[in-house]
């Protein structure tokens, strides 16, 4: 090794000896362990990107001998999360025989339908475009990354010069072509031309490099990518400031955070014309000092170099031309100022596909930006869902990345339009986006339902996330509440969750609940008034505080919640739902219910008077009237039951079967239940029905409305 493992200072050198010990003998698995180091770091690999493989001998099923099989990611995987399951295993000879039925670069598309029938294991993952450019370097572990630093010379004007010097000859050089079988030739034409090298550089592309042993192979690709960034940070630090130095001033990240909350519902309005989006902000370091350069506008329309970065983040991104301290209160205004804006970007997106369209090219897509760049402020992603604007934002990092480190040591270049065009609309590209699993229901959709740290909003806010919605979940105790946040990040992920602590009683933990929403997902679709208490005395022993606090989490905590959610749906201007939990008591009176009851019949009334209200804004308002629901119940707990029990002459373990025998259906109610009604009024088979309430009681004949 020509760096010691513990110098390396731009890489995370992660290679544990002893576990890989564990792993000797079975090169598959040592190949899996390489590929998820090098994909924890970001630097080296953005997600989804790049492809590892390993070549060994292996018995031929049929004939019993062995035979050489490459182990390769398959196509649409993550290095970073590689398992067994994510690889293509393929016969090496096979894959070399189809060069005797490869006519040109014209038929680089069929090529990929003959890898199939090379395949060795017939539970392999679909083989990607990737695999004839493992399959023609002969090494038995290859690593084909985008880093950063590497990019950042691959497109340079004269990264091939560069290469050459830095590396003194030890990294050959491919000029840029879109991946396929071809360049697995051009690959192993540049080996034969350069015997002794330790590695590729693709032009405006990325990096191979190999080794004889997973470990010489990970150790190299280390030792490659720290050499590029050691040599850039360099030539930073000679040029001094990037970028060109700094144009304008970040803004404090109290400011940030606040103009950045207040502007992400709008701009979600313009980026979901076509079909709902989710957002994600960041003001990281490396994006404050783009955006606020003096080559921002240079660069920024320039667009991305590598083809990973500008699949997921649109040929350039949209610049906002607002003011970091700009008054952002009046949404019309902002709207009006930000109409142009919008209306320019979609046009040189289709004056972009009309001019670099094929006949068979696939219908122009969704002609919203991905990134929207806010100078002082911050970047926004929007896409299908969070995790996908997330990654977008990785993608424009790195891409970030490549463009300062390209503009330090030469000239940053990025693909030719027609060439990213080529890329974006590839039709084997579509047909990967074709093979997608179709969106869930509620995919695109953000709920906040408050109280959901247990109980009937538990299941809402769980019933929710398992259609497809990012959720807030928020309640006034928040240890039950990180314990509800960890079981639902185990079930659905850490991009479709978030928690705050909320009390519906306090208007500056409301708002401050609503900013959260916004700037994690961008904004809020569906909200759903759930959290309450209940108090079950007669009119003669109700005291004025029990009074008072039922009215004011049941039907002041109702408004103040709805009211500040009403602001953000109308600043998206994409209409929205509102789902109060109302109750069977609204309607009936019973035994020992007075504060209850009346407040219930309160939070109904209000859902019909905002249903009314709200029609024009395509905002609906509906109720759900559960009654007797005890499962994981906070109700139960505070003394309900017992006054129910009291008023009924039971005993509390008596409660559900009484309940139960007292419906038309003899059913027992529990949070689930509740959370279906819910769903029937979002899931979108209801979107033209509002102010009405739907009873979920088992049949409760004196609950019937009339």
């Amino acid at each position: 090794m020509t760096i010691p493992t513990d110098q390396f200072k731009h890489v995370n050198y992660l290679w544990d000896a002893e576990k890989a010990a564990s792993l000797e003998g079975d090169e598959v698995a040592l190949l899996l362990y390489r590929s998820n180091l090098l994909g924890a770091d970001l630097r080296i690999t953005n997600y989804g990107g790049g492809n590892t493989s390993c070549k060994l001998l292996q018995a031929d099923p049929l004939s019993g001998s062995a035979t050489e099989v490459m182990w390769v990611k398959g196509s649409g995987g993550d290095i970073g999360t590689l398992k067994k399951s994510g690889l293509a295993a393929l016969y090496v000879n096979r894959l070399h025989q189809l060069e005797s039925v490869y006519k040109g670069i014209e038929m680089e598309d069929q090529m990929v339908e003959l890898f199939n029938h090379c395949i060795y294991d017939l539970n392999s993952k679909a083989p990607s475009i990737d695999t004839p450019l493992h399959a023609f370097l002969p090494f038995k572990h290859i690593d084909h990354l985008h880093p950063d630093a590497a990019i950042a010379i691959a497109a340079t004007k004269d990264g091939k010069k560069i290469t050459q010097e830095l590396f003194n000859g030890k990294i050959g050089w491919v000029d840029w072509q879109r991946p396929g079988f071809d360049l697995g030739l051009k690959l192993r034409q540049c080996l034969t031309e350069n015997p002794g090298i330790r590695g590729i550089m693709l032009g405006s592309h990325g990096l191979f490099t190999w080794g004889d042993t997973s470990f010489e192979c990970y150790v190299n690709t280390l030792e490659v990518v720290e050499l590029c960034a050691k040599f850039i940070e360099q030539q930073v630090a000679e040029k001094g400031q990037p970028f060109g130095g700094t144009k304008i001033n970040a803004s404090s990240k109290e400011v940030r955070h606040k103009q950045a909350a207040l502007l992400a519902p709008v701009l979600r309005g313009f980026c979901s014309s076509q079909v709902s989006m989710v957002g994600h902000f960041t003001d990281d370091d490396r994006v404050l000092q783009f955006i606020n350069s003096v080559d921002l506008d240079r660069l920024a329309p320039m667009g991305t170099s590598c083809p990973d970065h500008f699949l997921r983040t649109k040929i350039s991104p949209l610049v906002l031309e607002i003011a970091p301290d700009a008054d952002l209160s009046n949404t019309e205004l902002l709207r009006q100022q930000l109409a142009p804006a919008f209306e320019t970007y979609r046009k040189m997106y289709s004056d972009y596909y009309q001019a670099c369209k094929h006949a068979d090219s696939p219908s122009m897509r969704d002609p919203n930006p991905v990134v929207i760049l806010y100078p002082g402020i911050g970047m926004f992603t929007f896409a299908k869902d969070k995790q996908t604007a997330r990654v977008a934002a990785e993608f424009y990092i790195n891409a970030i990345n490549v463009m300062r480190g390209a503009e330090a040591i030469s000239a940053y270049t990025a693909l030719p339009r027609q060439e990213a065009f080529n890329i974006e609309y590839w039709l084997l590209e579509e047909a990967k986006l074709q093979r997608m699993p179709r969106p869930k229901v509620l995919t695109g959709k953000i709920a906040l339902v408050t109280g959901s740290a247990g109980g009937i909003g538990k299941a809402i806010a769980k019933k929710f996330a398992e259609e497809g919605a990012c959720v807030v979940l928020n309640d006034l105790n928040d240890d039950r509440l990180q314990k509800t946040e960890s079981e639902f990040v185990k079930l659905f992920g850490i991009d479709q969750v978030r928690s705050v602590v909320l009390d519906v009683t306090d208007e500056v933990s409301i708002h401050a609940a609503y900013e959260n929403a916004a700037l994690q997902f961008g904004g809020v679709d569906i909200i759903v008034n759930n959290a309450g208490i209940s108090i079950s005395k007669s009119i003669a022993e109700h005291s004025l505080e029990e009074w008072d606090r039922l009215y004011d989490i049941l039907v002041k905590g109702q408004f103040m919640v709805s009211k500040a959610g009403i602001g953000i749906l109308r600043k998206q201007a994409m209409g929205g739902d509102i789902v109060n939990i109302v109750s069977k008591n609204a309607v009936v009176a019973g035994p020992n219910n007075p504060g209850y009851g009346s407040a219930k019949a309160a939070q109904a009334h209000l859902t019909r008077l905002m249903a009314a209200e709200l029609g024009a804004d395509k905002i609906r308002v509906n109720s759900v009237n559960p009654d007797a629901v005890i499962a994981d119940s906070n109700i139960w707990s505070g003394g309900w039951a017992e006054g129910r029990a009291k008023a009924y002459g039971i005993s509390i373990e008596e409660l559900p079967a009484y309940y139960a025998k007292r419906t038309l259906l003899n059913e027992i109610i529990v949070p689930e239940d509740i959370a279906n009604a819910c769903f029937a009024f979002v899931g979108g088979l209801l979107k033209k029905s509002t102010g009405n309430a739907l009873n979920v009681d088992g049949g409760v004949g004196m609950a019937f409305l009339r």
